[in-house]
């Protein structure tokens, strides 16, 4: 019990003190260590497996998929998958609120990040809303809670890396998470519908049909790049690091061929892509340290026990692990929480007998509503930030939202063939 008290302790004390996250898991990591081993020991501990940490061949997919992604951020991507999600939600009532989930789904998919999503399709929809007096509070929450449904369609950087925690596939990873990934967005849209009148969405159609060729031409080079990268990893052409490279190479010529990326603009993308792998590795690294400081500690077989004795009913023990993922995310961000926690919970559905691909897909998802919520969900600030919105306006337009994606979670939960049918069909044998 004392190695929990100090790693949790010492990690919710310096997260109050406002000590960044990577250091605060590093640091409570450090001190769980000094509990069996002494100073100069510890010291080299945490430094071995902070190194050990980064030793995986896998991680090189990290680093060129966030490029990817602002390449196409600057690409002119973003825009043009907009127009694209017009031909789908375009004739809906509440149609820009639509377009906005659809786009960001879209998005995200290609980018791998939500706060990117956010930031790109929030800024291309905002003077399109406002023209048509959208309500900037209601559409501030319609593009924070939508920007994460593309974290489960691939390809995605945090199945990547619960793939190399957990040792599982990759591929069969990326094909389970398209059907929960769409449900998501689907549900927000199910909440445009139910809310659009209570919060006075305007009730046009916004796109015209002599537009959708043009649209649809301009799109389909984008599109293309999901189409080679999964069928590139599901064929066995290349694997999923492989595609990562390959998705720098086809966006960097895509934004050259759209007239929209410079040779200029390609120091700041690398500068900023070395900033956002720099703060994730840094995070993957802390993460490793703490994840051998708690299996040195026994500290996963003690909260396993402990949830076990709750209930041996597998509905309940998944349940609360949910609950305690749901709360989790509410004051960590995604990467660290996948680090840290698929290890302790794995073992634990595995011996419920939850498949560890569909066991994946529901901690994504329940770590993507984390994001949109305070007090640390970045999406939820960066879409107040692209609005000009406060959480004051923002919170209570999100709230029945929030209640959708729980129950949209709810059904991926206990309906495992959403997430495990793509794969099966695919050849995965659990």
């Amino acid at each position: 019990m004392f190695p929990v008290l100090v790693l949790f302790g010492t990690l919710a004390v310096l997260l109050v003190l406002g000590v960044p996250i990577a250091f605060s898991i590093g640091i409570a990591a450090f001190f769980t260590i000094f509990v069996d081993f002494p100073v100069d020991k510890a010291a080299v501990l945490v430094s071995q497996k902070l190194a050990n940490g980064l030793n995986n061949f896998g991680l090189l997919a990290l680093p060129f998929f966030i490029v990817a992604g602002n390449l196409m951020n600057r690409g002119g991507l973003a825009s043009r998958l907009i127009n694209f999600a017009m031909l789908f939600g375009g004739r809906l009532p509440g149609a820009l609120s639509h377009v906005n989930v659809i786009a960001n789904m879209m998005f995200g998919a290609l980018s791998g990040s939500a706060t990117a999503s956010a930031a790109a399709v929030g800024g291309i929809m905002k003077p399109l809303q406002e023209k048509h007096k959208y309500p900037a509070d209601f559409s501030t929450a319609i593009n924070v809670s939508s920007c994460p449904a593309g974290l489960l369609i691939p390809p995605s950087n945090i199945l990547i890396l619960y793939a190399l925690v957990s040792s599982t596939s990759v591929q069969y990873l990326f094909i389970a998470g398209y059907i929960p990934g769409i449900l998501m967005g689907l549900g927000i849209m199910l909440g445009i519908f139910l809310l659009g009148n209570k919060y006075d969405i305007p009730r046009e159609n916004y796109i015209s049909q002599e537009r959708a060729n043009k649209v649809i031409f301009d799109a389909l080079p984008s599109l293309g790049l999901i189409i080679i990268i999964m069928g590139g990893i599901l064929a066995g052409v290349f694997t999923a690091t492989e595609a990562s490279a390959i998705a720098v190479i086809y966006s960097l010529l895509l934004g050259f061929a759209y007239r929209e990326l410079k040779v200029k603009d390609l120091f700041p993308i690398l500068v900023d892509s070395v900033v956002t792998t720099s703060i994730v590795l840094l995070m993957v690294a802390t993460s490793s340290a703490m994840s051998w400081s708690m299996a040195n500690a026994d500290i996963p077989d003690f909260i396993a026990e402990f949830i076990l004795q709750a209930s041996n009913n597998p509905i309940m023990i998944m349940l609360l692990m949910n609950f305690i993922l749901l709360l989790i995310g509410t004051f960590m961000d995604m990467t660290p929480a996948v680090l840290i926690f698929t290890p302790i919970f794995l073992p634990i559905a595995t011996q419920m007998g939850i498949d560890p691909i569909h066991f994946g897909i529901m901690m994504v998802f329940n770590l993507c509503i984390g994001i949109c919520t305070p007090p640390v969900g970045t999406a939820l600030f960066v879409g107040c930030s692209v609005y000009d919105t406060t959480l004051g306006q923002v919170v209570p337009k999100l709230l029945p939202l929030f209640l959708i994606m729980i129950i949209t979670l709810t059904i991926v939960i206990l309906v495992p063939s959403l997430s495990l049918w793509l794969p099966h069909l695919a050849g995965y044998n659990s």
